[in-house]
């Protein structure tokens, strides 16, 4: 165990946790709502510190991440709990484990220092913190960015941005590029399937946003949940107000967890999806989840295909310092000076 961060002590040893939006108060031998957090007499400690539950080399667009170092590897990691619930939890079985197994916490002992030294080995150019919430393991993470930073590795965490603004704070100096999983624009959504409100995430969306740190946004499109076409107009026009150039990407919904019984995405309203984020004047919208559909990079200026992509694989990178060939209008992003010489193909 680790003492905690942000964290005050309040009256009858409980304590206030200040890490996330669900601020919980957290009574002496009970944990927050992440179930990683735990109040020992007193004091907050995080019961994940160095106790990696998942690690594996994945592609940067499997993230999602399109406009961020097309091509490269990222080596994710992740640790057990989560401050939400979603009901439709690809992960569930990582994410809500200490919640389903009376507080058991699982994981291997992994330094930071291994963390950042194998992912150096494996040839990759990120370290992502991912498949469940990044947010409550923030002591191991801020070490493990810490250490990547040094040895000239990027940092992107995909997150549903449910955390506060001084912990904005604290990773920002080392973030490079995050992928935020707005699950809808309703805050009746949110209570019902998540566990939570919308504003906090939208917050974080903006101040990351303000910080200069890579932004794009996943949506996964469930029936009868948030895929009327109004509830999607009004998720891309929450994104279009803070940034027409945020990446959105809307993503096939698969039957898991608590939602088993409900269909997948039917592939007419994901087209219909894209429509309205460019109706709206979101430049980059890409469908999820549905190979060969939509996943391609095109100049917002001309409509060249900048990037092409098949899955989560990159083909060709035609641009130069994120600039068209063909019209030589800025595409935004994160690039290589010369992709042809940085990707492997």
């Amino acid at each position: 165990m680790r003492e905690a961060m942000l964290y005050d002590r309040i009256n009858e040893g409980r304590v206030h946790c200040r890490l996330c939006s669900h601020c919980c108060i957290i009574a002496d031998g009970e944990r927050g709502i992440c179930q990683v957090r735990k109040n020992e007499a007193g004091k907050l400690v995080s019961l994940v510190y160095e106790r990696v539950i998942a690690r594996d080399v994945d592609p940067i667009e499997k993230k999602p991440l399109f406009h961020f170092y097309p091509g490269t590897r990222a080596y994710s990691i992740a640790t057990v709990g989560c401050n939400f619930t979603c009901l439709h939890c690809q992960n569930h079985y990582i994410s809500q484990y200490p919640r389903v197994h009376a507080g058991q916490i699982v994981g291997d002992r992994v330094a930071a220092a291994e963390i950042v030294a194998d992912a150096v080995e494996a040839g990759c150019h990120s370290i992502a913190y991912t498949y469940t919430e990044p947010t409550i393991a923030i002591e191991y993470v801020l070490e493990v960015m810490g250490e990547a930073r040094e040895a000239g590795l990027t940092n992107v965490w995909v997150t549903n941005g449910y955390f506060t603004a001084e912990t904005a704070a604290l990773i920002t100096p080392l973030l490079d590029a995050a992928n935020i999983d707005l699950k809808g624009i309703s805050d009746r959504m949110y209570h019902e399937i998540v566990g939570g409100n919308v504003r906090p995430v939208l917050n974080t969306i903006e101040r990351l946003v303000r910080s200069g740190v890579w932004v794009e946004a996943t949506t996964v499109v469930i029936p009868e949940v948030n895929d009327s076409q109004d509830e999607l107009r009004w998720t891309a026009e929450a994104i279009r107000g803070i940034s027409p150039t945020i990446p959105w990407h809307v993503s096939r919904f698969f039957p898991a967890y608590r939602m088993v019984n409900r269909p997948p995405t039917p592939t007419c309203t994901l087209k219909r999806a894209k429509e309205i984020g460019k109706e709206v004047g979101l430049q980059y919208v890409y469908i999820g989840n549905l190979p060969d559909e939509g996943e391609s990079t095109h100049c917002p200026a001309c409509g060249a295909k900048v990037i092409t992509r098949s899955g989560f694989l990159v083909t060709e990178v035609r641009l130069m310092e994120g600039v068209c060939p063909e019209c030589e209008a800025v595409v935004p992003g994160v690039w290589f000076a010369n992709p042809s010489g940085s990707l492997e193909f």
